[in-house]
């Protein structure tokens, strides 16, 4: 009557064995199945894109925006740049204007076009030497805009393509969580936040 009593409490204790590793098993698949649907990304990571398209957008500008798939992009840079050239050149053929006018006058010739018809001119000396000045002032910002267009279609280009590779997901919301530290065994307790917007 004892071995059977004894065979009844061993038969317990390893069959309470086995559902507990069962269970442990089950809460293992449960927890690899959240790793791999938020954690896990479905695209490899790629540390060298980045600078692949600030590279292409240096070589050729809005090349980097189309590594990165941002062709809307491209059109914008263009025509920031376009207008940067079309307000240097329009510059330069004022500012050639106002000293070809000038040197004239400095040889005594009164027949350049801000003389005018009378004796006096309509436009100074003075005011030739400061028309000079403004329409080189107006080239060197014409030169500025377009540095800068070009600047920031190389910084556009990198920030873009760093920030395509982080995986951002509709699904958000809040849920506790438990998990097991498997260098430690020790239970990490942590609270996911997730939000939608519709």
């Amino acid at each position: 009557m004892k071995n059977k009593g004894l065979l009844i409490l061993l038969f317990l204790i390893s069959f309470s064995a086995i559902s507990q590793v069962d269970d442990e098993k089950r809460a293992i698949e449960e927890r690899a199945i959240v790793v791999k649907d938020t954690v896990v990304s479905n695209e490899a990571y790629d540390p060298l894109a980045p600078s692949r398209a600030a590279f292409y957008s240096a070589a050729v500008p809005g090349l980097g925006q189309a590594y990165n798939k941002k062709y809307w992009k491209i059109p914008v840079i263009y025509a920031g740049m376009a207008t940067g050239v079309y307000f240097y050149i329009q510059n330069q053929k004022d500012y050639n204007r106002f000293r070809d006018a000038y040197k004239r006058r400095l040889a005594g010739f009164t027949d350049d076009e801000f003389y005018g018809d009378n004796i006096d001119p309509i436009i100074s000396d003075a005011r030739l030497i400061n028309a000079q000045r403004d329409a080189q002032k107006n080239k060197d910002y014409s030169i500025l805009t377009i540095i800068g267009f070009y600047a920031l279609n190389i910084i556009d280009a990198n920030v873009d393509a760093h920030l395509k590779q982080y995986d951002i997901s509709d699904d958000i919301s809040v849920s506790p969580n438990f998990d097991m530290n498997q260098f430690t065994a020790k239970p990490n307790y942590t609270l996911s936040l997730t939000y939608t917007l519709k």
